[in-house]
């Protein structure tokens, strides 16, 4: 398997540095001073930026994915609310899964380039991060970080942008989920087809036989962004 590869599925390290010397969060060496950067603007407006999720490796999102098909994970619907996993035919299962999970091998935080973030000092004493709409708009907790953020990835020169900004009947929205332009793009550029499937198909992977049945579907809807 070449490096490159490796990369890209979530299976190689060596690219990656520690976000800070104390913090286990991982990102892609190039990426990092362009956090850094971001952070800083952030902290001069008055947000503590942070990151929820960063790296991810292919047994962590393998882990997420097959707990999910197995019914000990819970699985949302289109508006985050939890399904009733046993009632749902194969398939359905898989499109109810993809729409906030990534196939293993196919995340995007696999690449060191994309990234989970919250407002550090706006969360509410007991409180637990959870990643969903409510918490970014209106009187959520992050709703002036995102914002603030709103304006800053229009700037002409920002690098960081929100690659599930809209909703395009794939992945869900997440606000909340920054990529590295220039770094991801490289990644990006990578994805095969044809290559991806043959490679997933040696994984273990729940569900497989209904995602080779979809696989082109799957490709162009949830793992490469137009």
């Amino acid at each position: 398997m070449d490096k490159q590869w490796a990369v890209l599925t979530g299976q190689d390290k060596s690219v990656l540095r520690p976000v800070t010397a104390d913090a286990p969060l991982l990102l892609h060496v190039d990426v990092l001073p362009h956090w850094q950067a971001l952070v800083a603007a952030a902290r001069a407006a008055g947000f503590g930026l942070a990151i929820a999720s960063a790296w991810r490796g292919f047994e962590r999102q393998q882990a997420i994915w097959n707990a999910k098909a197995s019914g000990t994970r819970i699985v949302l619907d289109a508006s985050g609310r939890p399904l009733d996993t046993m009632r749902l035919t194969p398939d359905e299962l898989l499109f109810a899964i993809l729409r906030w999970s990534a196939i293993p091998g196919c995340s995007r935080h696999h690449w060191g380039t994309d990234l989970d973030i919250y407002d550090r000092d706006a969360v509410p004493d007991g409180y637990c991060v959870q990643l969903v709409p409510d918490e970014c708009t209106g009187c959520g907790p992050f709703a002036p970080l995102h914002a603030w953020l709103d304006n800053q990835l229009q700037r002409p020169d920002a690098v960081f942008y929100r690659p599930y900004a809209t909703d395009c009947g794939g992945i869900a929205p997440e606000p909340w989920h920054l990529s590295c332009r220039p770094v991801a793009d490289h990644f990006a550029a990578l994805l095969d087809e044809e290559r991806m499937l043959d490679w997933l198909m040696q994984q273990d992977i729940a569900l497989k036989d209904r995602i080779r049945v979809h696989w082109h579907e799957i490709f162009h809807r949830f793992v490469r962004l137009q």
